[in-house]
């Protein structure tokens, strides 16, 4: 026997050892570690957004902020799985908690929502390796069907995330100040020791049987191709509302992006196997069928999702904290749901069924959200998010399996990243498009909202009521909304009365002028003359005023003032100007207009009287629902595409036991190959 094959041999012997319960809980144990610290913070921050937006001035602005860290965790996601695998999935996750780390030291010194948005980006950079690098590893070390004996591991830490992240959240928005620094700042510096405790697990635990890399060209081209193709689509998809979406820099952006795209599949043809995201995988129909319902699954989940805990802080008025615990029914769903169809792939190997369910379950939670007002009880909301949670369960990682079930250990990495990758694009591109479309509607339907004249009577009532507008629970909503409108009212109207008044008087004067001139009367006593005319014809007026304006006071000198402390007096008068306020909100005055400024702080509804809340909580729930249509008819298309998805059985080995097996094989050949050959010398020996 060669020594050169003795030592493959040894190298064999050495790797093929399939890893025990035991070395596959250590790897589980590193997982589960770098998975807590992102989805604490994406728990973390989604109930602390609001509170973050208002200190910041920029509520508007939360889809950059949300998009930065989806784009480049997006971008992100193929080149981890790329190159781990050709230089090894530890320290490509070692280096993604290390980035994650740097980039939430560095939002904690947010200073406007701009520059969170680009310390988000770098959170991003490093959240890319901790959604896919997991899951990858998992595809690795366990058969497709024996997944779900280990799932209830990493169900148990999202679980945990979710319940602690918006407490932990809630906490933080909620603390003016911790240890002289401003509350929402430790939502980003709660991830450095967790994140410095998950880099140890994984370094100490993260430990997997090293695999023959066959190739070691990195594509470049691939990766930059790939953010040209992205990166202008979705700055459009963000900045369209205010661009316009046939200005010409929103044309620029769909032309570099067309040709991101053509340049993107030219990279990667040439490329062939060593390609960021190798062509030959759509050849499988399950694996170019899981991609697409991943994208449009992820654009109606991302999307719509963000909208929910702003429905909950905002309409219904629940503090951070309260809402994170309230979208606990989702999670509720998503494990059970995950639990139950984890244990029957397991045990039939068959999921079909399961993108068919969850896509159907998801669409009907949607359109439940479309039922919603903005007094709706809380139960509905809850039994919506529970049955979207049942659907999700279903499909994220049903989706995965599939695609990784598709492909052999060689491409196990960029499978297992390519379907996060596409999922990741369906989700930036709903939040871009989703929360663009949100913001872009609600002031339109805070407008509209005027439009009922309920709403709009007695949003007015409270406007006008000293004893309201001056407490300081309403102070921020008046300035924000209602102090304009209330002094082009009054100003106009005792412009109006006064203009009466001194018509009053002038021709009161004029008669007496008129009369000297006759000399019916002395011109002696002309000025005493004047002044009781004036008098008289004020007290007049005064009369006649107070009929059409109930609110109207004139003094003796004739100076009009309007006073609205009194109720009947003050409801007669929003009932006579109603109508033409009505008038200037639906021709859009400029005196009437809600623009991104109002809504960039929010934290004026805080309690402020129902009345004069009323209009924007109607409005962005008119916005929500209409974000919930969009998801739901996304979803819908998944649905029917899941109809088509052909999903053959589940393999019962895993990648590396695959791996072991066709290097033992081969090496079997070799011997019989040597023995045969040490059989024939034998036969022709002397």
């Amino acid at each position: 026997m060669s020594d050169i094959t003795r030592t493959r041999r040894a190298h064999t012997a050495a790797t093929d050892t399939v890893m025990t319960h035991r070395m596959i809980m250590f790897v589980i144990f590193g997982l589960m570690a770098g998975m807590f610290l992102s989805a604490l913070d994406q728990t973390v921050v989604g109930t602390s957004i609001r509170t973050i937006g208002d200190d910041l001035q920029g509520l508007s602005l939360q889809a950059w902020v949300t998009t930065a860290y989806l784009i480049v965790s997006t971008i992100s996601t193929p080149i981890y799985g790329k190159l781990s695998d050709i230089f090894g999935r530890r320290p490509l996750f070692l280096i993604a908690i290390l980035i994650f780390i740097i980039g939430s030291v560095l939002a904690s010194f947010s200073t406007s929502m701009i520059e969170l948005a680009a310390f988000r980006a770098i959170q991003g950079l490093g959240a890319g390796g901790l959604m896919s690098m997991p899951l990858a590893i998992m595809g690795d070390i366990l058969a497709p069907r024996e997944r779900a004996k280990y799932q209830g591991y990493f169900l148990a830490v999202f679980g945990i995330s979710s319940v602690i992240g918006p407490l932990v959240g809630g906490v933080f928005a909620g603390a003016s100040e911790i240890l002289f620094i401003t509350g929402w700042r430790w939502v980003f510096l709660i991830n450095v020791p967790i994140g410095i405790i998950a880099l140890a697990i994984v370094w100490r635990f993260l430990h997997i049987p090293k695999q023959p890399r066959h190739s070691v060209r990195i594509d470049w081209w691939g990766a930059t191709t790939v953010i040209v193709a992205l990166v202008p689509l979705l700055l459009v998809a963000e900045q369209g509302r205010e661009w316009g979406w046939g200005s010409p820099i929103a044309l620029a952006c769909y032309i570099v992006g067309a040709l991101g795209i053509l340049a993107f599949v030219i990279a990667e043809t040439y490329m062939k196997d060593d390609a960021l995201i190798p062509l030959k995988l759509f050849r499988s129909s399950t694996f170019s069928m899981a991609t697409v319902i991943g994208v449009l699954v992820g654009f109606g989940m991302f999307g719509a999702m963000l909208t929910l805990p702003l429905y909950l802080q905002l309409v219904l008025g629940s503090t951070p904290t309260q809402s994170g615990f309230e979208m606990l029914p989702m999670i509720l769903g998503l494990m059970i749901a995950s639990i139950v169809s984890g244990q029957l792939i397991a045990r039939t190997g068959r999921y079909r069924m399961f993108p068919i369910l969850g896509t159907l379950l998801m669409s009907v939670g949607f359109f439940l959200l479309t039922f919603l007002k903005y007094d709706t009880p809380y139960w509905q909301v809850a039994l919506s998010m529970l049955v979207i949670g049942l659907g999700l369960g279903q499909l994220m990682q049903t989706l995965t399996i599939a695609s990784q079930n598709s492909v052999g250990l060689r491409d196990m990495g960029v499978a297992t990243s390519g379907s996060t990758f596409f999922r990741q694009i369906g989700g930036t591109l709903g939040t871009a498009v989703l929360l663009s479309l949100l913001f872009t509607l609600m002031p339109s339907n805070i407008i509209g909202s005027f439009s009922d004249r309920t709403t709009l009577t007695d949003a007015l009532d409270a406007a006008f009521d000293p004893t309201v507008s001056s407490a300081p629970a309403n102070a921020q909503i008046m300035n924000a909304i209602y102090t304009p409108i209330v002094t082009k009212t009054s100003d106009a109207v005792t412009q109006q009365v006064q203009q009466g008044v001194q018509q009053a008087t002038d021709a009161a004067t004029q008669a007496v002028a008129q009369q000297v001139a006759a000399g019916q009367i002395p011109a002696a006593a002309q000025a005493q003359a004047t002044q009781t005319a004036v008098s008289q014809a004020i007290a007049a007026a005064t009369t006649k005023i107070q009929e059409q304006v109930p609110v109207a006071r004139v003094a003796a000198d004739g100076t009009v003032s309007l006073d609205f402390s009194d109720a009947g007096q003050r409801a007669a008068f929003v009932d006579t100007v109603a109508t033409t306020l009505e008038d200037q909100f639906s021709a859009g005055d400029e005196n009437t207009s809600i623009g991104d400024s109002t809504l960039d702080d929010t934290s004026f509804l805080v309690g402020a009287d129902a009345r004069l809340s009323k209009p924007f909580l109607v409005g962005f729930n008119s916005s929500a629902v209409t974000v919930y249509w969009v998801a739901m008819s996304v979803v819908l298309l998944a649905f029917v595409l899941s109809l088509f998805f052909r999903t053959p059985p589940l393999r019962s080995k895993s990648a590396l036991q695959e791996a072991a097996d066709e290097r033992r094989g081969r090496d079997d050949e070799e011997k019989r190959a040597e023995e045969s050959a040490a059989q024939a010398g034998a036969l022709i020996a002397p």
